[in-house]
C-alpha cells in the first residue's frame, strides 16, 4: 500500500484495548438541559436522569445554564463559561437534554455545546467520553432534538450510545413535586442511564486509545520532521 505512511499505521493492540488498568471511582458524569423557564421540563428531566445514574452508582454534576452569554458574546473567562468548562474537564460521560422548539433543539442547549471547545491547547475536553441525548416536547412525540444532538455528538467526538429518550406532552409526566410519574417514558430513561453507564465503565480507561487515529498519527510525524529538519538561519 504505497499511499500508506508505515511509520504511522498501527495495528491494533488488544492489551490497550481489552485489558487497561481499571479506574475504581465513580463514573463521572455531567448533565446539561435546554431551558431556564420557572418549571422547566428539560431540568426536572434532567434531574430524574441524575437520581437514575447515582442509583447506578455515578457521581453527577448538573450545569445550570442560567447566566451563560452566547457564545463569543465574552471572553472565555466568563464565570459561567470557565464553569462548564471545568465541568466538562472532569466529566468522563454526559446527559444531554433539550426541549424542542420550532423543530429544534433549543439555543440554550446549543450555546452551551457552542461554547464547549474542540481543544483547550492540547487537551480535547469531549474526546473519548460518552454521551446520552433526550429531549422534551409539548405537544407529540418527536425526535428532532435528539437527532440534532447525535450530530453535535459525533461533531465533538464523544461516543454517543444507541439508545436515546424522547418524553411526548412532559407537562403531563410530572406530578404537583415535579417527580416524574412511572411510565414507559420514565422506563426509557432508565434503560438510555444504564446504557450510559455501561458505555462509560467499557470506554472511560482507554477512551485515548479509541480515538487514536492514524491521520493525526501521521500529521504529527510530519510537523515533527519539519521542525527537527528545519535549517537554521
Amino acid at each position: 500500500m504505497p499511499q500508506m505512511d508505515a511509520g504511522s499505521f498501527n495495528a491494533v493492540d488488544p492489551e490497550k484495548l481489552l485489558r487497561p488498568e481499571r479506574a475504581t471511582h465513580a463514573p463521572r458524569i455531567l448533565l446539561l438541559y435546554g431551558s431556564v423557564r420557572p418549571r422547566s421540563f428539560s431540568r426536572l428531566t434532567t434531574q430524574e436522569a441524575a437520581r437514575i445514574l447515582e442509583a447506578f452508582g455515578a457521581e453527577t454534576r448538573i450545569f445550570n445554564p442560567s447566566g451563560l452569554p452566547l457564545p463569543d458574546d465574552v471572553e472565555a473567562t466568563h464565570p459561567k463559561v470557565q464553569e462548564l468548562r471545568d465541568l466538562v474537564a472532569w466529566s468522563e460521560g454526559m446527559v444531554w437534554c433539550s426541549p424542542e422548539r420550532h423543530g429544534a433543539m433549543t439555543g440554550i442547549m446549543k450555546a452551551q455545546i457552542d461554547w464547549i471547545p474542540l481543544s483547550i491547547g492540547s487537551v480535547r475536553p469531549t474526546q473519548g467520553k460518552t454521551l446520552a441525548v433526550m429531549q422534551v416536547s409539548g405537544g407529540s412525540q418527536s425526535f428532532n432534538a435528539v437527532n440534532q444532538l447525535r450530530v453535535l455528538g459525533r461533531w465533538m467526538r464523544l461516543i454517543t450510545i444507541p439508545n436515546q429518550s424522547s418524553v411526548a406532552k412532559a407537562f403531563m409526566e410530572f406530578d404537583d413535586d415535579d417527580r416524574m410519574k412511572p411510565s414507559p417514558y420514565y422506563d426509557r430513561i432508565v434503560d438510555v442511564m444504564e446504557e450510559l453507564i455501561k458505555f462509560t465503565l467499557l470506554t472511560r480507561d482507554c477512551a485515548d486509545y479509541l480515538v487514536d487515529r492514524y491521520s493525526e498519527r501521521k500529521e504529527s510525524a510530519e510537523a515533527l520532521s519539519k521542525r527537527v529538519n528545519l535549517r537554521s538561519i
